[in-house]
Protein backbone atom coordinates (compact mmCIF):
# COMPACT_ATOMS: atom_id res chain seq x y z
CA UNK A 1 0.00 0.00 0.00
CA UNK A 2 1.31 3.29 -0.83
CA UNK A 3 2.65 5.63 2.15
CA UNK A 4 -0.17 8.14 1.25
CA UNK A 5 -2.63 5.77 1.57
CA UNK A 6 -1.77 4.29 4.27
CA UNK A 7 -1.84 8.04 6.19
CA UNK A 8 -5.49 8.23 6.04
CA UNK A 9 -6.05 4.42 7.27
CA UNK A 10 -7.99 5.67 10.39
CA UNK A 11 -10.14 7.98 8.48
CA UNK A 12 -11.33 4.91 6.47
CA UNK A 13 -11.86 2.95 9.74
CA UNK A 14 -13.42 6.02 11.25
CA UNK A 15 -15.83 6.35 8.13
CA UNK A 16 -16.18 2.57 7.94
CA UNK A 17 -17.26 2.08 12.09
CA UNK A 18 -19.59 5.07 11.24
CA UNK A 19 -21.77 3.65 8.21
CA UNK A 20 -22.01 0.71 10.30
CA UNK A 21 -23.54 2.32 13.44
CA UNK A 22 -25.53 4.60 11.10
CA UNK A 23 -26.69 0.79 9.70
CA UNK A 24 -27.79 -0.44 12.73
CA UNK A 25 -29.12 3.15 14.64
CA UNK A 26 -31.54 3.24 11.81
CA UNK A 27 -32.76 -0.39 11.55
CA UNK A 28 -35.43 -0.57 14.23
CA UNK A 29 -36.83 2.13 12.61
CA UNK A 30 -37.02 1.18 9.14
CA UNK A 31 -36.53 -2.91 9.26
CA UNK A 32 -37.85 -3.63 13.45
CA UNK A 33 -40.75 -5.25 13.86
CA UNK A 34 -42.28 -1.97 14.58
CA UNK A 35 -40.88 -0.13 11.99
CA UNK A 36 -42.42 3.68 10.87
CA UNK A 37 -40.37 5.72 9.54
CA UNK A 38 -41.48 9.34 9.37
CA UNK A 39 -40.56 12.08 6.55
CA UNK A 40 -38.16 13.37 9.63
CA UNK A 41 -36.94 9.90 9.63
CA UNK A 42 -36.01 10.55 5.94
CA UNK A 43 -34.61 13.58 5.89
CA UNK A 44 -32.51 12.65 8.71
CA UNK A 45 -31.16 9.34 6.44
CA UNK A 46 -30.62 10.97 3.47
CA UNK A 47 -28.64 13.97 4.64
CA UNK A 48 -26.49 12.16 6.73
CA UNK A 49 -25.72 9.59 3.96
CA UNK A 50 -25.27 11.89 1.57
CA UNK A 51 -22.31 13.55 3.97
CA UNK A 52 -20.80 9.91 4.19
CA UNK A 53 -20.74 9.56 0.53
CA UNK A 54 -19.13 13.31 0.12
CA UNK A 55 -16.16 12.36 3.30
CA UNK A 56 -16.27 8.50 1.16
CA UNK A 57 -15.29 10.32 -1.88
CA UNK A 58 -13.27 12.77 -1.49
CA UNK A 59 -11.07 10.58 0.55
CA UNK A 60 -10.42 8.58 -2.04
CA UNK A 61 -9.46 11.33 -4.42
CA UNK A 62 -7.04 12.40 -1.58
CA UNK A 63 -5.33 9.02 -1.94
CA UNK A 64 -4.65 9.08 -5.05
CA UNK A 65 -3.50 12.68 -5.08
CA UNK A 66 -6.15 14.19 -7.20
CA UNK A 67 -6.14 17.42 -5.62
CA UNK A 68 -7.76 19.45 -8.48
CA UNK A 69 -11.31 16.99 -8.53
CA UNK A 70 -10.60 17.24 -4.85
CA UNK A 71 -10.92 20.89 -4.55
CA UNK A 72 -13.49 21.12 -7.58
CA UNK A 73 -15.87 18.53 -5.50
CA UNK A 74 -15.11 20.95 -1.81
CA UNK A 75 -17.37 23.27 -2.93
CA UNK A 76 -20.39 20.74 -2.30
CA UNK A 77 -20.22 21.02 0.75
CA UNK A 78 -21.40 24.79 0.45
CA UNK A 79 -24.64 22.96 -0.27
CA UNK A 80 -24.24 19.77 1.75
CA UNK A 81 -23.09 21.22 5.69
CA UNK A 82 -25.94 23.92 5.60
CA UNK A 83 -28.35 20.88 4.97
CA UNK A 84 -26.56 18.75 7.48
CA UNK A 85 -27.07 21.77 10.02
CA UNK A 86 -30.17 23.18 8.96
CA UNK A 87 -31.70 19.34 9.16
CA UNK A 88 -30.42 18.86 12.08
CA UNK A 89 -31.85 21.74 13.72
CA UNK A 90 -35.06 21.10 12.31
CA UNK A 91 -35.33 17.48 13.97
CA UNK A 92 -34.37 18.59 17.15
CA UNK A 93 -37.82 20.77 16.63
CA UNK A 94 -39.74 17.70 15.85
CA UNK A 95 -38.19 15.68 18.59
CA UNK A 96 -39.26 18.14 21.43
CA UNK A 97 -42.74 18.45 19.84
CA UNK A 98 -43.07 14.53 19.59
CA UNK A 99 -42.11 14.43 23.17
CA UNK A 100 -44.32 17.22 23.92
CA UNK A 101 -47.71 15.21 22.47
CA UNK A 102 -46.81 12.96 24.97
CA UNK A 103 -46.74 15.55 28.09
CA UNK A 104 -43.16 14.51 28.17
CA UNK A 105 -39.73 16.47 28.14
CA UNK A 106 -37.32 15.19 25.42
CA UNK A 107 -34.29 13.40 26.96
CA UNK A 108 -32.53 13.75 23.66
CA UNK A 109 -32.94 18.08 23.95
CA UNK A 110 -29.17 18.58 24.88
CA UNK A 111 -27.65 16.36 22.42
CA UNK A 112 -29.95 17.60 20.00
CA UNK A 113 -29.17 21.01 20.51
CA UNK A 114 -25.70 21.15 21.01
CA UNK A 115 -24.82 18.52 18.09
CA UNK A 116 -26.22 20.95 15.89
CA UNK A 117 -24.49 23.72 17.05
CA UNK A 118 -21.01 21.86 17.24
CA UNK A 119 -21.79 20.15 13.89
CA UNK A 120 -21.98 24.11 12.43
CA UNK A 121 -18.80 25.07 14.39
CA UNK A 122 -16.83 21.58 12.96
CA UNK A 123 -17.75 22.78 9.29
CA UNK A 124 -17.17 26.40 9.94
CA UNK A 125 -13.78 25.74 11.27
CA UNK A 126 -13.11 23.86 8.29
CA UNK A 127 -13.75 26.38 5.88
CA UNK A 128 -11.71 29.02 8.30
CA UNK A 129 -8.38 26.70 7.97
CA UNK A 130 -8.77 25.51 4.89
CA UNK A 131 -5.22 26.28 4.11
CA UNK A 132 -4.22 23.87 6.42
CA UNK A 133 -4.79 20.96 4.29
CA UNK A 134 -4.73 18.44 7.08
CA UNK A 135 -6.51 20.02 10.00
CA UNK A 136 -9.02 21.05 7.24
CA UNK A 137 -9.66 17.35 6.62
CA UNK A 138 -9.66 16.69 9.55
CA UNK A 139 -12.61 18.92 10.84
CA UNK A 140 -14.40 17.54 7.76
CA UNK A 141 -13.97 13.91 9.69
CA UNK A 142 -14.01 15.12 12.99
CA UNK A 143 -18.29 15.32 11.83
CA UNK A 144 -18.61 11.71 12.30
CA UNK A 145 -18.04 11.36 15.77
CA UNK A 146 -21.12 13.92 16.13
CA UNK A 147 -23.06 11.47 14.00
CA UNK A 148 -21.32 8.76 15.86
CA UNK A 149 -22.07 9.43 18.74
CA UNK A 150 -25.84 9.44 18.51
CA UNK A 151 -25.91 6.59 16.04
CA UNK A 152 -23.69 4.52 18.44
CA UNK A 153 -26.05 5.27 21.43
CA UNK A 154 -29.06 3.70 19.02
CA UNK A 155 -27.09 0.82 18.34
CA UNK A 156 -26.64 0.04 21.65
CA UNK A 157 -30.09 -0.23 22.65
CA UNK A 158 -31.38 -1.90 19.64
CA UNK A 159 -28.84 -4.58 19.57
CA UNK A 160 -26.93 -5.15 22.99
CA UNK A 161 -29.05 -7.06 25.23
CA UNK A 162 -27.36 -5.09 28.25
CA UNK A 163 -28.69 -1.79 27.23
CA UNK A 164 -32.22 -2.91 25.91
CA UNK A 165 -35.23 -1.08 27.48
CA UNK A 166 -37.52 -3.41 28.50
CA UNK A 167 -39.68 -1.73 31.00
CA UNK A 168 -39.59 1.02 33.58
CA UNK A 169 -37.67 -0.25 35.23
CA UNK A 170 -35.20 -0.02 33.16
CA UNK A 171 -34.78 2.76 32.05
CA UNK A 172 -31.39 3.50 33.99
CA UNK A 173 -30.27 1.32 30.75
CA UNK A 174 -30.54 5.14 28.59
CA UNK A 175 -28.12 6.41 30.26
CA UNK A 176 -26.06 3.40 30.82
CA UNK A 177 -25.95 3.55 27.06
CA UNK A 178 -24.72 7.52 26.63
CA UNK A 179 -22.35 6.77 28.84
CA UNK A 180 -20.91 4.09 26.99
CA UNK A 181 -21.03 5.70 23.46
CA UNK A 182 -19.56 8.66 25.36
CA UNK A 183 -16.48 7.27 26.44
CA UNK A 184 -16.14 4.98 23.72
CA UNK A 185 -15.83 7.94 20.92
CA UNK A 186 -13.57 10.46 23.86
CA UNK A 187 -11.49 6.69 23.05
CA UNK A 188 -11.38 7.31 19.82
CA UNK A 189 -10.71 10.81 19.39
CA UNK A 190 -8.06 10.23 21.79
CA UNK A 191 -6.70 7.93 19.95
CA UNK A 192 -6.45 9.81 16.53
CA UNK A 193 -5.32 12.90 18.68
CA UNK A 194 -1.60 10.94 19.46
CA UNK A 195 -1.17 9.71 16.18
CA UNK A 196 -0.57 12.58 15.08
CA UNK A 197 -1.28 15.80 17.69
CA UNK A 198 -0.90 19.08 15.30
CA UNK A 199 -3.51 17.85 12.56
CA UNK A 200 -5.94 15.58 14.58
CA UNK A 201 -6.78 17.59 16.94
CA UNK A 202 -10.47 18.33 15.68
CA UNK A 203 -11.26 15.34 16.69
CA UNK A 204 -10.77 16.02 20.44
CA UNK A 205 -12.81 18.91 19.95
CA UNK A 206 -15.55 17.17 18.48
CA UNK A 207 -15.56 14.72 21.32
CA UNK A 208 -15.61 18.12 23.88
CA UNK A 209 -18.82 18.63 22.10
CA UNK A 210 -20.50 15.24 23.08
CA UNK A 211 -18.93 16.46 26.86
CA UNK A 212 -20.67 19.06 26.93
CA UNK A 213 -23.98 17.84 25.90
CA UNK A 214 -23.66 15.60 28.81
CA UNK A 215 -23.05 18.15 30.79
CA UNK A 216 -25.99 20.26 29.69
CA UNK A 217 -28.33 16.99 30.07
CA UNK A 218 -26.93 17.15 33.93
CA UNK A 219 -27.90 20.79 34.60
CA UNK A 220 -31.33 20.81 32.63
CA UNK A 221 -32.09 17.40 34.61
CA UNK A 222 -30.71 18.86 38.16
CA UNK A 223 -32.42 22.39 37.99
CA UNK A 224 -35.67 20.84 36.47
CA UNK A 225 -34.99 22.84 33.22
CA UNK A 226 -35.64 20.06 30.42
CA UNK A 227 -39.49 20.22 30.12
CA UNK A 228 -39.54 23.80 30.01
CA UNK A 229 -36.51 23.91 27.48
CA UNK A 230 -38.72 21.15 25.49
CA UNK A 231 -41.46 23.85 25.37
CA UNK A 232 -39.50 26.55 23.91
CA UNK A 233 -37.82 24.65 21.28
CA UNK A 234 -41.13 22.57 20.52
CA UNK A 235 -42.53 25.97 19.86
CA UNK A 236 -40.31 26.98 16.59
CA UNK A 237 -42.07 26.14 12.97
CA UNK A 238 -39.86 23.45 11.66
CA UNK A 239 -39.99 25.20 8.28
CA UNK A 240 -38.63 28.25 9.48
CA UNK A 241 -36.13 26.67 11.78
CA UNK A 242 -34.70 24.67 8.46
CA UNK A 243 -34.75 27.82 6.46
CA UNK A 244 -33.17 29.84 9.15
CA UNK A 245 -30.36 27.29 9.69
CA UNK A 246 -29.82 26.47 6.16
CA UNK A 247 -29.32 30.70 5.17
CA UNK A 248 -27.10 31.20 8.42
CA UNK A 249 -24.67 28.24 7.93
CA UNK A 250 -24.33 28.76 4.10
CA UNK A 251 -23.44 32.57 4.77
CA UNK A 252 -21.18 31.85 7.15
CA UNK A 253 -19.36 29.33 5.44
CA UNK A 254 -19.17 31.91 2.50
CA UNK A 255 -17.95 34.61 4.45
CA UNK A 256 -15.06 31.84 5.07
CA UNK A 257 -14.29 30.76 1.57
CA UNK A 258 -14.90 34.40 0.15
CA UNK A 259 -13.61 36.83 2.55
CA UNK A 260 -14.73 40.23 1.62
CA UNK A 261 -11.51 42.55 1.54
CA UNK A 262 -10.94 44.93 4.00
CA UNK A 263 -9.09 47.46 1.82
CA UNK A 264 -10.63 50.26 -0.23
CA UNK A 265 -11.30 49.81 -3.91
CA UNK A 266 -8.63 51.23 -5.98
CA UNK A 267 -10.85 54.28 -7.08
CA UNK A 268 -12.30 55.03 -3.22
CA UNK A 269 -12.00 58.58 -2.10
CA UNK A 270 -10.09 58.80 0.95
CA UNK A 271 -12.04 59.71 4.17
CA UNK A 272 -12.17 62.40 5.50
CA UNK A 273 -12.75 64.10 9.02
Amino acid sequence: MPRFIGRYNPEFILLAAVSVFTVLGFWEIYLGAEANPQPRHHLHLATVLIWLSLLLIQLILISRRDFGFHRQLGLAVLLVGPMLVASTATLSVLSARRNLASGQADALIAQNVMGTLGLSVLLLLAFVLKKYRLVHGSLLFSTLIQFGGIALFFTLLSFVPMFKIEGPETFYRFGTAAMTGLIFWLSVAALLFASSPKTRWPYLLAAAFLLINEAMNFALEGFDLSYGATVKLGSLNPALTFAAGFTIQLALLCLALFPVSRRSPPNAAPLRG
